[in-house]
């Protein structure tokens, strides 16, 4: 039975991963910060753990619940928006950190330790990052805490592809769309259903040519 891992899966895009997962009779672990979230996991039928993503130990907490298994799909959920500044309004160090340390530092701990069950799977791995940290494209600076962690969080990506790809994993970043959730708001543009459907499929057509890219939920692809 194919196995996914969804980390960050207390609410929001993560839990409804996992919900869709599940609901494809897929064998899910998922983590969640609290009792609360790892109670809304187990009722979906994932296994659940208990997981502060930017504990110093988070990686072999992982390592160690995934054992010999092989990854079919992993998914970086867990973000936090930080500031909703509109301007360039400097952050203070303990927000600044508190920003960086959800958004990236997780990533660069966790991702390389999956990479082994991801190569027996001939898995894919996914991190949710944000339209908002393209550089590019980009014509606005509302949240640039916010835009600077997932611009971040996008480099540890490129990296990321550059090892994985040569073990046949195909590694990208996805911008969910606009999303009515917690941080996107009830005027966002699109559900949640909607966005982790198209991530989904999206995932499942991935092959080796989207390696390293930046992709929104539909597939289309964003400039860095």
């Amino acid at each position: 039975m194919s196995l996914a891992l969804v980390i960050g899966a207390s609410r929001g895009l993560g839990l409804e991963l996992v919900r869709q997962y599940r609901a494809e009779g897929w064998d899910v672990l998922a983590t969640a910060r609290d009792a609360k979230g790892v109670g809304r996991l187990r009722t979906l039928g994932a296994e659940a753990l208990a997981l502060d993503v930017t504990a110093a130990d988070a990686d072999q907490q992982l390592d160690t619940a995934l054992g010999a298994r092989a990854l079919d799909v992993a998914i970086l959920s867990a973000g936090i928006y930080g500031p909703r500044t509109q301007a360039l309004e400097p952050p203070d160090d303990a927000v600044f950190v508190e920003v960086m340390r959800t958004n990236v530092l997780p990533a660069m701990r966790i991702a390389p330790l999956l990479l082994g069950a991801l190569e027996r799977g001939k898995g894919k791995f996914a991190v949710l990052s944000s339209r908002m940290g393209a550089i590019g494209p980009r014509t606005g600076t509302a949240g640039w805490l916010y835009r600077a962690s997932k611009a971040a969080l996008n480099s540890v990506l490129k990296d990321i592809s550059l090892i994985a790809g040569a073990r046949g994993i195909a590694c990208v970043a996805f911008h969910p769309g606009w999303v009515k959730t917690d941080m996107g708001g009830a005027g966002a543009d699109i559900d949640v259903e909607a966005s982790v459907t198209g991530i989904r499929r999206t995932l499942a057509a991935l092959d080796a040519a989207h390696n390293g890219r930046f992709l929104a939920y539909d597939g289309s692809e964003i400039p860095w």
